[in-house]
């Protein structure tokens, strides 16, 4: 009870501490607005971390988001959640209260990057999905005598998802000036996927050498879609225990104990009938 006691007084006083910091007029700019400023009153002036900016990149900037946005939402969440432990905590029985209490605030603080994960790997999903078919038609674009950047281009813009928009990124920026290794090199940062950074170091020595675009692309879509039926053999083998993990702690019991209760009631009535 001490110890919950203490750590709600604790709560208290960051909770103070973050009014303090808090903007007079950051509710009326939004949330987005807000926990960006918030994000930089928490950064201060120190540089933001590249491994989290390079995490968001991954997960495709979902709302907008940035890093300081990120911060801002780990810092409040941290506290919620801090809150939220104390009050678990103090009905909770022993020292289950104390460890609801102590890890309630980096589960709060850990959450958006959980969010974010989950976001990456649905963005690394849909690409890995995508890759096969976009290859073939930017083989054909480029085999109908568009050049590398027109058919990224073009591609890109008569197709949707994630793959798409960052091609038709690539297709911009080298029409802004940008050099076509450098908009390619970018695209695989922000898609961290071993498919897609093969086909940029393969579109990379095409260009360097020479080679013939159309067999590049096409042996990149075939790899493509052997790693992609590689990769679902492998979800479908691990999905195997789940499913089998479910039935026996979930859909059995449910199965016996409605079994049970039809016994039960069979018994109750047949004892019911033999009184009377």
């Amino acid at each position: 009870m001490t110890a919950a006691v203490l750590a709600f007084a604790c709560a208290a006083l960051a909770v103070t501490g973050l009014g303090a910091l808090w903007p007079a007029r950051a509710a009326r700019r939004g949330p987005a607005r807000a926990l960006a400023r918030l994000g930089r009153g928490a950064l201060g002036h120190r540089a933001a971390p590249a491994e989290l900016d390079l995490r968001i990149a991954a997960a495709g900037r979902p709302g907008g988001v940035g890093v300081r946005e990120v911060m801002a939402a780990k810092a409040v969440g941290a506290l919620a959640a801090s809150a939220a432990g104390v009050v678990f905590g103090i009905l909770a029985p022993g020292r289950l209260g104390v460890l609801i209490v102590v890890a309630a605030p980096a589960a709060g603080f850990l959450a958006p990057d959980l969010w974010l994960r989950r976001c990456a790997d649905e963005r690394a999903r849909r690409v890995r999905r995508q890759l096969p078919a976009l290859l073939d038609l930017l083989r054909v674009s480029v085999a109908a005598g568009s050049s590398l950047t027109a058919a990224l281009a073009e591609v890109g813009g008569r197709a949707r998802g994630p793959l798409a928009a960052e091609w038709r990124a690539v297709g911009g920026e080298v029409a802004l000036g940008v050099p076509l290794e450098q908009a390619l090199a970018g695209m695989a940062v922000r898609l961290p996927q071993p498919e897609v950074a093969a086909l940029c170091a393969a579109l990379d020595r095409a260009r360097r050498h020479g080679a013939p675009l159309g067999d590049t692309l096409a042996g990149q879509s075939r790899d493509a879609r052997l790693a992609l039926r590689r990769r679902v053999a492998e979800d479908a083998a691990k999905a195997g225990p789940k499913i089998q993990l479910v039935v026996a702690l979930l859909l059995v019991p449910s199965v016996l104990l409605l079994v049970a209760a039809a016994l039960a009631a069979a018994l109750l009535d047949s004892g019911g009938v033999g009184g009377l």
